[in-house]
Protein backbone atom coordinates (compact mmCIF):
# COMPACT_ATOMS: atom_id res chain seq x y z
CA UNK A 1 0.00 0.00 0.00
CA UNK A 2 1.54 3.18 -1.18
CA UNK A 3 1.81 6.02 1.38
CA UNK A 4 -0.86 8.10 2.20
CA UNK A 5 0.00 11.93 1.65
CA UNK A 6 -2.22 15.21 2.86
CA UNK A 7 -3.85 15.24 -0.89
CA UNK A 8 -5.65 11.87 0.66
CA UNK A 9 -6.67 14.26 3.62
CA UNK A 10 -8.33 16.70 1.48
CA UNK A 11 -9.91 13.79 -0.22
CA UNK A 12 -11.48 12.61 2.87
CA UNK A 13 -12.36 15.93 4.34
CA UNK A 14 -14.12 16.41 1.03
CA UNK A 15 -16.17 12.97 1.00
CA UNK A 16 -16.76 13.65 5.23
CA UNK A 17 -18.61 17.25 3.83
CA UNK A 18 -20.52 14.94 1.23
CA UNK A 19 -21.67 12.70 4.76
CA UNK A 20 -22.60 16.28 5.87
CA UNK A 21 -24.87 16.81 3.31
CA UNK A 22 -26.67 13.43 4.00
CA UNK A 23 -27.31 13.98 6.91
CA UNK A 24 -28.74 17.82 6.61
CA UNK A 25 -30.48 17.06 3.26
CA UNK A 26 -31.85 13.43 2.99
CA UNK A 27 -34.38 13.58 5.67
CA UNK A 28 -35.78 17.49 4.68
CA UNK A 29 -36.51 15.65 1.18
CA UNK A 30 -39.02 13.21 2.51
CA UNK A 31 -40.93 16.04 5.02
CA UNK A 32 -43.98 15.73 2.95
CA UNK A 33 -43.81 12.19 2.68
CA UNK A 34 -44.02 12.04 6.93
CA UNK A 35 -46.53 14.22 7.06
CA UNK A 36 -48.41 12.04 4.63
CA UNK A 37 -47.65 8.69 5.66
CA UNK A 38 -47.06 9.14 9.18
CA UNK A 39 -49.81 12.04 9.93
CA UNK A 40 -46.83 14.29 10.91
CA UNK A 41 -47.94 18.33 11.13
CA UNK A 42 -45.97 21.17 9.46
CA UNK A 43 -45.32 22.45 13.00
CA UNK A 44 -43.72 18.77 14.52
CA UNK A 45 -41.90 18.54 11.22
CA UNK A 46 -40.25 21.86 12.19
CA UNK A 47 -39.27 20.24 14.99
CA UNK A 48 -37.02 17.76 13.32
CA UNK A 49 -34.72 20.70 11.95
CA UNK A 50 -34.27 22.25 15.86
CA UNK A 51 -33.58 18.79 16.78
CA UNK A 52 -30.78 17.99 14.06
CA UNK A 53 -29.17 21.07 14.58
CA UNK A 54 -29.20 21.72 18.65
CA UNK A 55 -27.52 18.21 18.61
CA UNK A 56 -25.23 19.77 16.42
CA UNK A 57 -24.76 22.87 18.56
CA UNK A 58 -24.40 20.53 21.41
CA UNK A 59 -21.12 18.73 19.96
CA UNK A 60 -19.75 22.52 18.56
CA UNK A 61 -19.75 23.45 22.47
CA UNK A 62 -18.42 20.75 23.68
CA UNK A 63 -15.84 20.32 21.24
CA UNK A 64 -14.36 23.43 22.55
CA UNK A 65 -12.93 21.55 25.40
CA UNK A 66 -12.30 17.85 24.30
CA UNK A 67 -11.51 17.92 20.62
CA UNK A 68 -7.54 18.63 21.09
CA UNK A 69 -7.47 15.99 23.85
CA UNK A 70 -9.16 13.21 21.98
CA UNK A 71 -7.86 13.85 18.93
CA UNK A 72 -8.77 14.44 15.17
CA UNK A 73 -8.61 10.90 13.80
CA UNK A 74 -10.21 9.31 16.62
CA UNK A 75 -13.44 11.85 16.66
CA UNK A 76 -13.27 11.58 12.48
CA UNK A 77 -13.90 7.69 12.94
CA UNK A 78 -16.88 7.78 15.58
CA UNK A 79 -18.35 10.98 13.50
CA UNK A 80 -18.68 8.62 11.16
CA UNK A 81 -20.06 6.13 12.67
CA UNK A 82 -22.67 8.09 14.59
CA UNK A 83 -24.13 9.24 10.91
CA UNK A 84 -24.01 5.63 9.16
CA UNK A 85 -25.99 4.44 12.64
CA UNK A 86 -28.51 7.65 12.39
CA UNK A 87 -29.12 6.59 9.00
CA UNK A 88 -29.80 2.93 9.53
CA UNK A 89 -32.19 3.79 12.45
CA UNK A 90 -34.27 6.13 9.94
CA UNK A 91 -34.40 3.16 7.41
CA UNK A 92 -35.82 0.89 10.27
CA UNK A 93 -36.80 2.77 13.71
CA UNK A 94 -39.88 4.68 12.51
CA UNK A 95 -41.64 1.66 11.76
CA UNK A 96 -40.87 -0.11 15.30
CA UNK A 97 -41.63 2.54 17.81
CA UNK A 98 -43.67 5.79 17.35
CA UNK A 99 -42.93 7.16 13.88
CA UNK A 100 -42.09 10.53 14.99
CA UNK A 101 -39.96 9.62 18.17
CA UNK A 102 -38.43 6.86 15.76
CA UNK A 103 -37.59 9.63 13.53
CA UNK A 104 -36.43 12.32 16.07
CA UNK A 105 -34.03 9.82 17.60
CA UNK A 106 -32.38 8.78 14.39
CA UNK A 107 -32.29 12.57 13.57
CA UNK A 108 -30.48 13.03 16.69
CA UNK A 109 -27.72 10.20 16.43
CA UNK A 110 -26.61 11.41 12.81
CA UNK A 111 -26.38 14.65 13.93
CA UNK A 112 -23.87 13.63 16.39
CA UNK A 113 -22.17 12.63 13.70
CA UNK A 114 -22.72 16.05 11.45
CA UNK A 115 -22.19 17.84 14.44
CA UNK A 116 -18.87 16.30 15.23
CA UNK A 117 -17.70 16.71 11.55
CA UNK A 118 -18.55 20.45 11.28
CA UNK A 119 -16.15 20.64 14.37
CA UNK A 120 -13.10 18.86 12.82
CA UNK A 121 -13.37 18.89 9.31
CA UNK A 122 -12.50 22.63 8.92
CA UNK A 123 -9.51 22.32 10.90
CA UNK A 124 -7.89 19.15 9.68
CA UNK A 125 -8.23 20.85 5.98
CA UNK A 126 -6.53 24.44 7.18
CA UNK A 127 -4.14 22.67 8.96
CA UNK A 128 -3.09 20.53 5.70
CA UNK A 129 0.11 21.72 3.99
CA UNK A 130 -1.14 23.56 0.97
CA UNK A 131 -0.89 26.87 -0.56
CA UNK A 132 -4.00 29.41 -0.88
CA UNK A 133 -5.36 28.07 1.69
CA UNK A 134 -8.86 30.11 1.40
CA UNK A 135 -9.66 28.54 -1.93
CA UNK A 136 -8.73 25.03 -0.96
CA UNK A 137 -11.47 25.75 1.95
CA UNK A 138 -13.82 27.01 -0.56
CA UNK A 139 -13.14 23.79 -2.71
CA UNK A 140 -13.46 22.05 0.22
CA UNK A 141 -16.46 23.39 1.34
CA UNK A 142 -17.95 22.67 -2.34
CA UNK A 143 -17.83 19.14 -2.15
CA UNK A 144 -21.25 19.55 0.54
CA UNK A 145 -22.63 21.33 -2.59
CA UNK A 146 -21.96 18.51 -5.19
CA UNK A 147 -22.47 16.09 -2.43
CA UNK A 148 -26.42 17.64 -2.27
CA UNK A 149 -26.51 17.51 -5.57
CA UNK A 150 -25.39 14.08 -6.17
CA UNK A 151 -27.67 13.16 -2.84
CA UNK A 152 -30.94 14.73 -4.47
CA UNK A 153 -30.30 13.47 -7.82
CA UNK A 154 -30.25 10.38 -6.83
CA UNK A 155 -32.55 9.83 -4.78
CA UNK A 156 -35.15 11.63 -7.04
CA UNK A 157 -34.05 8.81 -9.54
CA UNK A 158 -34.58 6.25 -7.29
CA UNK A 159 -38.08 7.57 -6.17
CA UNK A 160 -38.94 7.57 -9.90
CA UNK A 161 -37.98 4.08 -10.50
CA UNK A 162 -38.70 2.51 -7.00
CA UNK A 163 -41.74 4.48 -5.66
CA UNK A 164 -41.18 6.91 -2.53
CA UNK A 165 -42.49 4.64 -0.22
CA UNK A 166 -39.43 2.86 -0.12
CA UNK A 167 -37.68 5.73 0.94
CA UNK A 168 -36.36 3.31 3.83
CA UNK A 169 -34.48 1.26 1.99
CA UNK A 170 -32.34 4.63 0.73
CA UNK A 171 -31.82 5.68 3.68
CA UNK A 172 -30.07 2.64 4.14
CA UNK A 173 -27.97 2.96 0.61
CA UNK A 174 -26.43 6.63 1.83
CA UNK A 175 -25.35 4.68 5.24
CA UNK A 176 -22.31 2.88 3.27
CA UNK A 177 -20.80 5.98 2.40
CA UNK A 178 -20.02 7.41 6.01
CA UNK A 179 -18.63 3.74 6.72
CA UNK A 180 -16.55 3.78 4.16
CA UNK A 181 -15.39 7.34 4.55
CA UNK A 182 -14.91 6.38 8.46
CA UNK A 183 -12.16 3.27 7.06
CA UNK A 184 -10.49 5.78 4.87
CA UNK A 185 -9.94 7.63 8.20
CA UNK A 186 -8.20 5.91 10.28
CA UNK A 187 -4.63 6.06 7.29
CA UNK A 188 -4.76 9.30 6.24
CA UNK A 189 -2.06 11.53 8.11
CA UNK A 190 -3.05 14.21 10.17
CA UNK A 191 -1.10 17.86 10.55
CA UNK A 192 -1.17 19.89 13.70
CA UNK A 193 -2.89 23.23 13.45
CA UNK A 194 -1.10 24.86 15.55
CA UNK A 195 3.01 25.09 14.62
CA UNK A 196 5.43 23.94 16.67
CA UNK A 197 6.39 26.23 19.81
CA UNK A 198 3.39 28.06 19.53
CA UNK A 199 0.19 27.49 21.59
CA UNK A 200 -3.62 28.27 20.72
CA UNK A 201 -5.17 31.34 22.16
CA UNK A 202 -7.26 29.98 25.35
CA UNK A 203 -11.36 30.06 25.76
CA UNK A 204 -10.92 33.44 27.64
CA UNK A 205 -8.08 35.71 24.83
CA UNK A 206 -10.94 35.45 22.18
CA UNK A 207 -13.96 35.80 24.50
CA UNK A 208 -12.03 39.09 25.03
CA UNK A 209 -11.64 40.49 21.03
CA UNK A 210 -14.40 42.35 19.75
CA UNK A 211 -13.27 41.26 16.34
CA UNK A 212 -13.93 37.27 17.18
CA UNK A 213 -17.63 38.62 18.38
CA UNK A 214 -18.35 40.03 14.79
CA UNK A 215 -17.24 36.75 13.12
CA UNK A 216 -19.54 35.39 15.44
CA UNK A 217 -22.25 36.78 14.42
CA UNK A 218 -21.76 36.60 10.30
CA UNK A 219 -21.53 32.55 11.30
CA UNK A 220 -24.96 32.69 13.09
CA UNK A 221 -26.08 34.93 10.14
CA UNK A 222 -24.28 32.57 7.34
CA UNK A 223 -25.76 29.52 9.09
CA UNK A 224 -29.55 31.04 9.16
CA UNK A 225 -29.33 31.88 5.45
CA UNK A 226 -28.13 28.93 3.90
CA UNK A 227 -29.98 26.59 5.73
CA UNK A 228 -33.18 28.96 5.99
CA UNK A 229 -34.26 28.21 2.78
CA UNK A 230 -32.29 25.03 1.55
CA UNK A 231 -34.11 23.22 4.55
CA UNK A 232 -36.99 24.26 3.17
CA UNK A 233 -36.62 24.40 -0.44
CA UNK A 234 -38.59 21.28 -1.61
CA UNK A 235 -41.52 22.11 0.57
CA UNK A 236 -41.47 25.01 -0.61
CA UNK A 237 -41.61 24.30 -4.65
CA UNK A 238 -43.62 21.35 -3.77
CA UNK A 239 -47.24 22.68 -1.50
CA UNK A 240 -46.64 26.48 -2.03
CA UNK A 241 -45.89 26.29 -5.91
CA UNK A 242 -48.10 23.52 -6.60
CA UNK A 243 -45.45 21.16 -8.41
CA UNK A 244 -44.75 17.85 -8.56
CA UNK A 245 -42.58 16.02 -5.97
CA UNK A 246 -39.84 15.13 -8.63
CA UNK A 247 -39.97 19.03 -9.65
CA UNK A 248 -40.32 19.92 -6.45
CA UNK A 249 -36.64 18.30 -5.18
CA UNK A 250 -34.88 19.29 -9.08
CA UNK A 251 -35.81 22.96 -9.11
CA UNK A 252 -35.36 23.59 -5.10
CA UNK A 253 -32.60 21.77 -3.31
CA UNK A 254 -30.60 20.81 -6.11
CA UNK A 255 -30.71 24.18 -8.08
CA UNK A 256 -30.32 25.65 -4.75
CA UNK A 257 -27.08 23.00 -4.50
CA UNK A 258 -25.58 23.40 -7.82
CA UNK A 259 -25.48 27.26 -7.67
CA UNK A 260 -23.81 27.50 -4.21
CA UNK A 261 -21.14 24.91 -5.12
CA UNK A 262 -20.94 26.71 -8.11
CA UNK A 263 -20.07 30.02 -6.36
CA UNK A 264 -16.88 28.22 -4.25
CA UNK A 265 -16.32 26.41 -7.12
CA UNK A 266 -16.02 30.01 -8.62
CA UNK A 267 -13.99 31.72 -5.81
CA UNK A 268 -11.47 28.38 -5.49
CA UNK A 269 -10.92 29.61 -9.27
CA UNK A 270 -10.59 33.40 -9.15
CA UNK A 271 -11.08 34.80 -5.65
CA UNK A 272 -8.49 37.06 -3.80
CA UNK A 273 -8.37 36.98 -0.09
CA UNK A 274 -7.42 40.87 0.02
CA UNK A 275 -11.10 41.67 -1.74
CA UNK A 276 -12.76 38.67 0.64
CA UNK A 277 -14.58 40.93 2.94
CA UNK A 278 -16.17 42.55 -0.03
CA UNK A 279 -16.86 39.58 -1.48
CA UNK A 280 -18.58 38.23 1.13
CA UNK A 281 -20.77 41.50 1.37
CA UNK A 282 -21.83 41.48 -2.12
CA UNK A 283 -23.10 37.94 -1.92
CA UNK A 284 -25.17 38.54 1.40
CA UNK A 285 -26.83 41.43 -0.56
CA UNK A 286 -27.49 38.73 -3.73
CA UNK A 287 -29.26 36.09 -1.09
CA UNK A 288 -31.06 39.26 0.34
CA UNK A 289 -32.86 39.78 -2.86
CA UNK A 290 -32.92 36.24 -3.67
CA UNK A 291 -35.24 35.81 -0.25
CA UNK A 292 -37.14 38.69 -1.30
CA UNK A 293 -37.73 37.07 -4.68
CA UNK A 294 -38.80 34.06 -3.39
CA UNK A 295 -41.07 35.26 -0.94
CA UNK A 296 -42.75 38.12 -3.10
CA UNK A 297 -43.12 37.37 -6.56
CA UNK A 298 -46.52 35.78 -7.38
CA UNK A 299 -44.83 34.04 -10.20
CA UNK A 300 -44.22 30.26 -9.10
CA UNK A 301 -41.17 30.55 -12.03
CA UNK A 302 -39.63 34.19 -10.71
CA UNK A 303 -40.23 32.10 -6.69
CA UNK A 304 -38.05 29.02 -7.90
CA UNK A 305 -35.26 31.81 -10.13
CA UNK A 306 -35.14 33.15 -6.04
CA UNK A 307 -34.74 29.89 -3.75
CA UNK A 308 -31.41 28.86 -6.55
CA UNK A 309 -30.42 32.42 -6.82
CA UNK A 310 -30.15 31.93 -2.89
CA UNK A 311 -27.82 29.33 -3.47
CA UNK A 312 -24.80 31.23 -4.90
CA UNK A 313 -25.21 34.32 -2.91
CA UNK A 314 -24.79 32.27 0.10
CA UNK A 315 -22.24 30.05 -1.62
CA UNK A 316 -19.00 31.64 -0.28
CA UNK A 317 -20.46 32.74 3.24
CA UNK A 318 -19.34 29.88 5.18
CA UNK A 319 -16.40 29.09 3.87
CA UNK A 320 -15.19 33.01 3.65
CA UNK A 321 -16.18 33.54 7.01
CA UNK A 322 -13.73 30.35 8.02
CA UNK A 323 -11.17 31.59 6.01
CA UNK A 324 -11.18 35.20 6.95
CA UNK A 325 -11.45 34.52 10.30
CA UNK A 326 -8.30 32.23 10.91
CA UNK A 327 -6.17 35.06 8.87
CA UNK A 328 -7.40 37.56 10.95
CA UNK A 329 -7.27 35.88 14.16
CA UNK A 330 -3.79 34.32 14.84
CA UNK A 331 -3.77 31.00 16.71
CA UNK A 332 -7.60 30.95 17.05
CA UNK A 333 -6.79 27.23 17.14
CA UNK A 334 -9.42 24.31 17.85
CA UNK A 335 -11.32 26.39 20.21
CA UNK A 336 -11.72 29.17 17.62
CA UNK A 337 -13.26 26.74 14.79
CA UNK A 338 -15.17 24.71 17.21
CA UNK A 339 -17.26 28.19 18.26
CA UNK A 340 -17.35 29.86 14.70
CA UNK A 341 -19.01 25.86 14.39
CA UNK A 342 -20.91 26.65 16.94
CA UNK A 343 -22.29 29.88 15.70
CA UNK A 344 -23.23 28.67 12.84
CA UNK A 345 -25.11 25.66 13.66
CA UNK A 346 -27.33 28.15 15.86
CA UNK A 347 -27.70 30.14 12.63
CA UNK A 348 -28.96 26.72 10.87
CA UNK A 349 -31.10 25.82 13.33
CA UNK A 350 -32.31 28.81 13.72
CA UNK A 351 -33.22 29.74 10.22
CA UNK A 352 -34.98 26.73 9.11
CA UNK A 353 -37.15 27.30 12.61
CA UNK A 354 -38.16 30.51 12.43
CA UNK A 355 -39.30 30.30 8.73
CA UNK A 356 -41.09 27.33 9.49
CA UNK A 357 -43.01 28.65 12.56
CA UNK A 358 -43.87 31.88 10.58
CA UNK A 359 -44.84 29.83 7.97
CA UNK A 360 -47.06 27.48 10.72
CA UNK A 361 -48.71 30.89 11.85
CA UNK A 362 -49.62 32.23 8.85
CA UNK A 363 -51.73 28.80 7.97
CA UNK A 364 -48.65 26.87 6.14
CA UNK A 365 -47.68 29.59 3.64
CA UNK A 366 -43.84 29.23 3.17
CA UNK A 367 -43.60 32.48 1.32
CA UNK A 368 -44.28 34.54 4.66
CA UNK A 369 -41.46 32.48 6.50
CA UNK A 370 -39.18 33.50 3.62
CA UNK A 371 -40.09 36.80 3.58
CA UNK A 372 -38.87 37.01 7.48
CA UNK A 373 -36.11 34.63 6.57
CA UNK A 374 -34.37 37.80 4.35
CA UNK A 375 -33.31 39.50 7.59
CA UNK A 376 -30.97 36.82 7.87
CA UNK A 377 -28.72 37.71 4.93
CA UNK A 378 -29.17 41.50 5.64
CA UNK A 379 -27.67 40.56 9.38
CA UNK A 380 -24.64 39.08 7.35
CA UNK A 381 -24.33 42.22 5.31
CA UNK A 382 -24.15 44.83 8.33
CA UNK A 383 -21.64 42.45 10.01
CA UNK A 384 -19.35 42.92 7.22
CA UNK A 385 -19.96 46.42 7.28
CA UNK A 386 -19.00 46.34 10.94
CA UNK A 387 -15.96 44.40 10.19
CA UNK A 388 -14.53 46.61 7.79
CA UNK A 389 -15.03 49.67 10.02
CA UNK A 390 -12.79 47.82 13.13
CA UNK A 391 -10.75 47.06 10.68
CA UNK A 392 -9.64 50.77 9.07
CA UNK A 393 -10.24 52.01 12.97
CA UNK A 394 -7.51 49.39 14.48
CA UNK A 395 -5.50 50.47 11.62
CA UNK A 396 -5.81 54.15 11.66
CA UNK A 397 -4.96 54.07 16.01
CA UNK A 398 -2.01 51.75 15.02
CA UNK A 399 -2.80 49.35 16.67
CA UNK A 400 -1.57 46.02 14.52
CA UNK A 401 -4.52 43.42 13.90
CA UNK A 402 -3.55 40.21 12.73
CA UNK A 403 -4.74 39.48 9.29
CA UNK A 404 -6.45 43.81 9.30
CA UNK A 405 -4.84 43.98 5.59
CA UNK A 406 -7.99 41.40 4.75
CA UNK A 407 -10.19 43.78 5.71
CA UNK A 408 -10.67 45.93 3.08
Amino acid sequence: MRKLKYTHTLGACFAAYTVQAIVNIFAPLLFVRFGTEYGIPLGKITALVAVNFAVQLTVDLTGVFFADKIGYRRLAVTAHVFAAAGLIMLGTLPDIVDPFTGIVASVAVYALGGGTLEVIVSPITEACPTKNKDRVMALMHSSYCWGSVLIIGLSVLYFTLFGIENWRYLALIWAALPVANGIFFMFVPMYPLIKEGETGLKLSELMKSGCFWIFVVMMFATGASEQGISQWASSFAESGLGVSKTVGDLVGPMAFAVLMGTSRVLYARFGSPEKLTYMLAGSAAISFAAYLAAALSSEPVVALIGTAAAGFGTGILWPGTFSLGSATIKRGGTAMFALFALAGDLGCMAGPTVIGAVADAANGSLAYGLGIGALFPALMLLATVVLTIAGKKKRGSGDDMPGADLLT
